[in-house]
């Protein structure tokens, strides 16, 4: 009788333990179901018919190259990724199915759109990723290049990666580090230059296979630069530095395949010839303006083909401005290069869903997909206009090498209000039309939204963060408690905008890493006011996520 007793208390624990684990992995299950449905699947179709067949296989060979391009992705972001990839591929548990499915979307183990929370295990991702020695401190590298001032260059290259040799800290280079896979890509992209026909082309792929080899891309970014006639518009290679959350410094590899559209394009260069006339026209003294940072401005409408690595992970960009080394934007300025067809499907699945969360219903009417994708346009080519080189206390430097690890949140915050700022001032030119100033104001807060859910401590959503405190500060903007709504106020607006400019501005021209780390600790929060915004949003999706159409083909 006492046996059976104890066996029924043991099954009962045993069973109670069960149930206990299957809610658990019930819950889990769940969380992770909520995170994949932040990203709305949406096909990613382009216009083959705008290609010739030697054009397809060009573009072929360049889907292949990119999709090696996310495999040295997925290494620069965690040292332990193929690892935890491999297991979750291999494993028949339904929970790791969902954890694969979302480290897929992340390119890790990591919640981009929560402060890089990891949701597989308890391990922080590391500041410097894959970058840097893990257990390697910033005070560490930072007193290296003290005593070894002869390192200083190979240590703070975008395209070096340190390692630890004993006792010693060394720089790699990218040619070594990633060698085997970037020779696969070189012989991809030489192939692709054998069927391409525009010689601009071909010789940017040249290029780019000799710089992969080589570690320099500045002449193949020169190249890149001086593409023209071109029906294929693509950019591959390492240039943004945001997953280097340590000091900006490290470049990683992205792919953007993408072809022109050229109705769009030809109707959007005339706001090209404005840049010279935009850096005249910014809010800061002359003595900080810079007219020397190339006045070659193309502007590219493209359907985006297939993106790779640092393109593709998490939130996907609308536009990109490349290339980011200030040798080349000196001689020949920066490309911008619209995804109309992203922008399309972010404007009929987020924006306007958004829209009508957060917004004062009188002021729906001004949320326009013209205003959507001209603030785009402008946030592009704003990059390319302001401080670059710059002297402090008598040194020539860059503002990113100054601002560090602040640069990023900065330089997205000034391109974001210059791009209200030179729309405002192209109607004053009489290119876009007066009407359309009500549509730049309100179309961009909404689209605050937007970035701000992705987490503020990323550049994107931290800029918009700043932006929007900062005009609610200075009442630009107007939060109504009674309905929970905000809206745009028409009367201080302009002159809000103009003075956050003016500061971020300031900053980046005197190189003030202080002044940087102040306002973003000040303004890069989540107030109040946005956290009951956001909290509307709860069941609309952050973003998209992109089934490519040439995946299927």
């Amino acid at each position: 009788m006492k046996i059976s007793k104890f066996l029924f208390i043991i099954f009962s624990i045993f069973l109670l333990l069960s149930c206990s684990n299957k809610n658990k992995e019930g819950k889990k299950a769940e969380m992770l179901k909520h995170k994949i449905a932040q990203f709305a699947p949406t096909e990613i179709k382009y216009d083959a018919n705008l290609l010739d067949e030697r054009q397809k296989k060009v573009v072929a060979k360049l889907h292949e190259a990119s999709k090696i391009i996310d495999k040295i992705y997925l290494q620069q972001v965690y040292s332990k990724n193929f690892e935890i990839k491999n297991k979750l591929e291999h494993s028949n548990d339904p929970l790791d199915k969902l954890r694969l499915e979302y480290f897929n979307i992340m390119f890790g183990p990591f919640d981009r759109l929560d402060h890089n929370k990891p949701f597989i295990g308890t391990d922080p991702k590391p500041l410097g990723a894959n970058f840097y020695p893990e257990n390697m401190s910033k005070r560490e590298f930072e007193n290296w290049i003290k005593t070894h001032p002869e390192d200083e260059k190979a240590f703070t290259s975008e395209f070096t990666v340190i390692k630890r040799n004993g006792s010693k800290l060394i720089a790699v280079p990218y040619s070594e580090e990633y060698k085997s896979d970037l020779e696969k890509i070189s012989a991809l992209l030489n192939e692709a230059a054998d069927y391409a026909d525009n010689p601009s082309l071909k010789k940017y792929l040249t290029l780019r296979a000799k710089a992969f080899k080589t570690n320099d891309y500045f002449e193949s970014d020169m190249a890149w630069m001086d593409l023209k006639n071109h029906e294929i518009e693509v950019v591959i290679g390492p240039y943004e530095v945001y997953e280097d959350e340590l000091f900006n410094y490290k470049a990683s590899f992205e792919s953007f395949l993408t072809i022109v559209d050229p109705v769009e394009s030809k109707k959007l260069k005339k706001f090209a010839s404005y840049l010279n006339e935009m850096e005249k026209h910014l809010p800061i003294p002359d003595k900080y303006k810079n007219f020397g940072r190339g006045s070659e401005s193309p502007i590219v409408v493209v359907q985006e083909v297939y993106c790779a690595g640092d393109a593709k992970a998490g939130v996907q960009t609308l536009a990109f401005n490349l290339p980011n080394d200030e040798r080349v934007r000196k001689a020949k300025g920066s490309k911008k290069v619209m995804l109309k067809n992203i922008h399309e499907a972010k404007f009929e699945k987020l924006l306007m869903p958004i829209a009508k969360k957060v917004l004062d219903p009188a002021q729906l009417k001004y949320v326009t997909f013209e205003g959507f994708f001209t603030h785009t346009l402008m946030h592009e080519m704003s990059h390319g206009i302001g401080p670059g080189f710059i002297t402090v206390n008598g040194r020539h430097t860059e503002v990113k090498k100054e601002l560090m690890e602040t640069y990023s949140t900065l330089e997205e915050g000034k391109a974001d209000i210059l791009g209200m700022y030179n729309n405002i001032f192209m109607i004053q030119k009489h290119v876009l039309p007066g009407k359309f100033e009500k549509e730049i104001w309100v179309t961009f807060l909404a689209g605050i939204f937007r970035s701000v859910r992705f987490g503020v401590g990323e550049a994107h959503g931290g800029d918009n963060a700043i932006i929007f405190n900062y005009l609610l500060e200075k009442g630009g903007y107007q939060f109504d408690k009674t309905t929970q709504k905000v809206r745009v106020n028409f009367d201080k607006i302009n002159s809000a905008v103009t003075d956050l400019a003016n500061k971020i501005l300031t900053i980046q021209a005197t190189g003030n890493y202080n002044a940087a780390k102040e306002m973003i600790a000040k303004y890069a929060v989540v107030t109040p006011q946005m956290k009951l915004l956001i909290s509307k949003l709860g069941n609309l999706p952050v973003d998209i996520k992109p089934e490519f159409q040439i995946d299927k083909e």
